[in-house]
Order: structure tokens, then sequence, then C-alpha cells
């Protein structure tokens, strides 16, 4: 890859850039990805004790409970009626579908290929914001579906071809990335208004009460796991939940949520390494392939368009 077509450097969006230091939403950003790179793995090693609906409520309830305590102690937040429609959105989708959908999904991949699929977000964000936010719709960023989709052809054959991989395990990692790009459009606005933290409470707490019908599920293997994967359940709860969605969601209060989707790809290549020391796991040969050519896919669709200096100039 070349450096025109990299996608742009990272800096803090202009509106309410000079409210905290530079370095702050970006020690917010690298909080969240070592974060979530180590959900991705311990996700994989839970799938032995917990299936995905009661994984998914236990991790939302510990994350809602330890959210509840921070997120009071700085005041009641008070949501418009607009404000609760995108919350429980977003409890709904991002919270609550995405975290089954994972969860399952990583009974089927590894945690590697797992984290390349969920990188297709920054794609379906543009694409998104083209048709719902009326922001153009470039030739870059069609040429760029195409390479990310075709990465994604590349991994779902590859890890169709695998032991212990299968298709459905892709679907529903891509469905998972579909509902975070929803999400992530519609939680800009709330940020913008609401504390991050009260924006993830909130929306967690209703992925929780989403996910309820797991919990005589999880409380049959609860009384069932070792107390080591309790312990790991507890941690997705408290530091990939609770801390990281925060942290996240007040990096996007400070910086402009293109940039921030460029840095989530440094997740896969964190999540492949945890998952090799701690799994000894790795994707297939050829899934390395499929995410180079999906991050290559979303690299070409972030690039802008040049400018003519003839069409820019003042008639």
């Amino acid at each position: 890859m070349t450096s025109t077509a990299a996608p742009a450097p990272l800096q803090p969006a202009p509106s309410g850039a000079g409210d905290v230091p530079t370095w702050l939403p970006l020690a917010a950003v690298g909080t969240t990805l070592l974060l979530w790179a180590s959900a991705f793995v311990a996700i994989r090693h839970l799938g032995q004790d917990f299936s995905a609906g009661p994984l998914s409520l236990g991790r939302l309830l510990v994350g809602a409970a330890v959210l509840g305590v921070v997120a009071l102690s700085r005041g009641v937040p008070h949501p418009t009626k607009r404000e609760w429609v995108s919350l429980v959105s977003i409890g709904v989708l991002w919270f609550g579908i995405y975290n089954v959908a994972l969860n399952e999904g990583e009974q089927r991949v590894d945690a590697g290929t797992a984290a390349m699929l969920i990188q297709l977000s920054p794609v379906l964000i543009a694409l998104l914001a083209a048709v719902f936010l009326d922001e153009r719709f470039t030739a870059y960023l069609g040429l760029g579906l195409a390479l990310a989709f075709g990465g994604v052809a590349l991994i779902s054959v590859s890890t169709s071809e695998s032991a212990g991989h299968d298709v459905v395990g892709v679907f529903l990692c891509l469905l998972s990335a579909v509902v975070y790009s929803i999400s992530l459009i519609l939680q800009k606005p709330l940020v913008a208004r609401l504390q991050a933290v009260h924006v993830t409470w909130l929306a967690c707490t209703v992925g929780a009460v989403v996910c309820l019908p797991f919990a005589p599920g999880l409380l049959r293997e609860l009384g069932e796991a070792p107390a080591s994967s309790t312990w790991w359940l507890v941690y997705l709860g408290v530091f990939p939940t609770a801390i990281a969605f925060t942290t996240y969601a007040f990096a996007l209060k400070h910086m402009s949520a293109s940039n921030l989707g460029v840095t989530t790809y440094l997740v896969p290549p964190i999540t492949i390494a945890m998952g090799w020391l701690a799994l000894g796991e790795t994707p297939p040969t050829m899934a390395y392939a499929g995410g180079a050519l999906a991050l290559v896919g979303v690299a070409v669709a972030r690039r802008k368009p040049r400018v003519r200096a003839d069409a820019a100039a003042p008639a």
C-alpha cells in the first residue's frame, strides 16, 4: 500500500478539541484497542464453558453494574425522547445483537479471523454516511467496497476449507460489523450532548435487558464453569465492556468518526498476536491475504478524490 492510499492521519476533531489535552483522546483510543483485542481472545477461550447468549448476558450485567456506579456518581442523565430512541437502538444492536452474534461466531472461527472481519466496519460506516448523511459516494468508495468484500470472500473460502471453521461463523462476524457500524453513526450525536459514561451505561443496560431470556442458561453454565472462566467473564464485563466502550465514546466526542474508525485497523494484528500467545491458534494462511485485501479496500474507500486546481479556483 502506498502512502497516497493511506487513511487520513489521526487528528482530533475541530469541535471540542481545545477542551481536553490532545493526547487524551489518543490515550483513550489506545486503551480501547488493547481491551477490545483481548476481548476477541477471551470470548474464544470462554466458548468452552459458556454459550453465546449466556456469555453476552453475563458480560453485560457486569458491565452495566460497574458503569452504573460511575455514571450515577456524575449525575443522572436526562436524554430527550429522540435520544432515547438512539440509545435503545444502540443497546439492542451494539450491546445485544453484536455480542450474541460475535460470541457465536467465535465458536466457529478463530479470534484473529473474527477481528479481521469486524474491520469491514469503516467501509460500512462510509457507505451509511453516504446514504443517510448525504455524504458523497465517490468512485474510491465503490472500489473500496469491492476490494473489501473480495477480502471477505477469501476469508470465507479459507475458513470453510479449514477444520473447525465454517461460513456461518463468517456471516455472524459480518453481522456484528454491520450493527456496530449503524450504532457508531447513531452514537456520534449523543456524545455531543451527553457524557460518554452515561451513553455507554444506558446502552449497556438496554443490551442486558434484551439478553435477559438467556438468564436460565447463564445460571446453569455459571454453576458448571470453573472459577477461572467466571473471572474471565467478569474481566469481559469490566474491561472490554465498561472501560473500553466508555473510552471509545469519549474519543468519539473529541475526534471525527472517520478518523476514529481508522484506528481499529490495529485490532486484528494485536488480536492475532494475543491469540497465538494465549490460545496457540492463528488464522488460516489464505485468511491473511483476505484480511490484507479487506484492509486495502478500507484504505481505498477512505481516500478522498483530488480537487483540480482549476476547478477549485474562484470563477
